[in-house]
């Protein structure tokens, strides 16, 4: 059960994230202190490391395809200057990514060398139910899983992060974290920034000890200071002047971001989870909730060699320091590409023939977060849907009393916003999503097709706390 002590910071938390938002959030928060002022901008942004596959082969219809290893284990690592951290890491590395292309399936043993279970998921990943890291088929120490990922969706921004039943909580915290990149030949026909020029932020936050240890309690999401970018607090990009193709996915367990450019300065939102939006949006600040991604387009010619652009937090915690990272302009460079006025249109997901509702709470005498009044019961099934059919699923969140908001998360696949409490939705949601946050009060509609695979699989609060919690359900796709 939850003490009142921490249902008080909780609606604290939220109440600072209301205020916000409400506001429009186009100011800063103005509190200092909260991490190290010696954090600010010390360090050069760690570039995330592409792997490259270990081998490649052809399946028994020609087509070929890419195995990876990925090994679940304890490294050492400087994150801090001065000193070093133990964290839970893929193959040692920080954030590491595949890149990937669709119509290429990717092949990844996983091996779990770590002291407690292990099941990973490839979030915003349209796969088979026995790929899909359900909590069923966690990886116990020592043990290995073979995980294959047709890649046969539309391109877009995933990452794989640790879904077992009780440890994802604290191994994502500990950075089980990788990115999964997967394009197409419909996205490589636009003239959107590449190479070099497109590159993918990991945001999230984190509180350190003084010997440089990562410091983790599930109720301490008020109390994580500093905010890392690619595993480094508040760093610095050298960045030339022309425009950047910026993927953001904020892996926190329950830290929201507000971001800001400068003093508001423009940024063209192109992207969201389940990849290009309709058309682009011009956004002054840019809401990424837990296991979102969010991509944009920063234009930095607009800015004179030897600028130093500061991308903000305008949702931190009162006493912390907003600053997230800096965009240092050092040079010029030639830029070929440029933004189209239409990026992807919103596939047809059909007419829906059936309505679902689901109520997310909290029971204050439990300490439980539920769905549809009850926690998660991994014996139980509580939805089956059918194959081929199309949903509108509304969600609810009725924690008023204490101001908790929820994400719902679907696994296999991405949903269209509908609405927001009768409203549609923002350009900024008009494409495919995979995970929404829903405020207090508040209501999501959504419209979902249940497309290749049969199976159980998860929906979730992506809150990781309350998910640990209870919130989470399983629903079993049939035939």
């Amino acid at each position: 059960m939850l003490t009142r002590r921490q249902l008080i910071r909780a609606s604290a938390a939220t109440g600072v994230l209301a205020a916000a938002s409400g506001a429009g959030a186009t100011a800063l928060a103005s509190g200092s202190g909260g991490g190290r002022a010696d954090e600010l901008f010390a360090l050069p942004l760690r570039r995330a490391r592409v792997l490259r596959p270990l081998g490649q082969g052809r399946g028994r219809h020609g087509a070929g395809y890419d195995v990876y290893r990925l090994t679940a284990r304890e490294a050492d690592v400087s994150v801090l200057p001065g000193t070093t951290t133990r964290m839970r890491l893929f193959n040692g590395e920080v954030a590491p990514v595949i890149r990937a292309t669709r119509g290429r399936p990717v092949i990844i043993e996983q091996t779990n060398a770590l002291g407690v279970p292990f099941s990973m998921h490839l979030h915003g990943g349209h796969v088979p139910a026995r790929h899909d890291g359900h909590p069923d088929n966690e990886v116990l120490p020592g043990g290995s899983r073979v995980f294959n990922y047709p890649n046969e969706q539309r391109a877009s921004s995933m990452w794989l992060h640790d879904h077992s039943h009780h440890a994802h909580a604290e191994n994502v915290y500990l950075g089980t974290v990788a990115g999964y990149l997967l394009t197409d030949a419909f996205e490589e026909k636009l003239p959107l920034p590449k190479g070099r020029y497109d590159v993918p932020l990991y945001l999230r936050d984190a509180k350190f000890a003084e010997d440089g240890s990562l410091v983790y309690a599930m109720d301490g999401f008020m109390d994580r200071p500093t905010v890392l970018v690619n595993g480094r607090p508040r760093p610095y990009f050298e960045v030339a002047a022309r425009k950047y193709r910026i993927r953001l996915t904020n892996t926190s367990n329950e830290r929201a971001f507000l971001l800001r450019l400068g003093q508001g300065d423009e940024m063209t939102h192109i992207a969201t989870d389940g990849g290009l939006l309709p058309a682009p949006v011009p956004a002054r600040v840019l809401e990424i909730w837990p296991a979102e991604r969010q991509e944009v387009v920063i234009d930095f010619s607009r800015y004179p060699v030897g600028s130093q652009v500061v991308l903000s937090n305008a949702i931190a915690f009162p006493g912390e320091l907003p600053e997230v990272m800096r965009f240092d302009v050092v040079r010029t460079a030639h830029d070929p590409s440029h933004v189209p006025d239409e990026l992807r249109p919103v596939p047809d997901l059909g007419t829906p023939t059936v309505e679902r509702t689901l109520v997310m709470s909290f029971d204050a005498t439990t300490g439980q977060h539920l769905i549809n009044g009850r926690p998660f019961d991994p014996e139980r099934v509580d939805l089956r849907p059918r194959l081929g059919t199309t949903e509108v699923w509304t969600v609810h969140n009725t924690d008023t009393r204490f101001g908790i908001p929820h994400s719902l998360h679907t696994h296999l696949e991405h949903f269209q916003v509908l609405d927001r409490d009768g409203t549609p939705p923002a350009p900024g949601e008009a494409g495919l999503k995979d995970t929404v946050t829903v405020m207090p009060g508040k209501s999501v509609r959504f419209k979902l097709r249940f497309t290749d695979y049969t199976g159980r699989f998860m929906y979730h609060c992506h809150l990781l706390g309350h998910m640990t919690m209870g919130m989470m359900g399983q629903m079993e796709v049939v035939g």
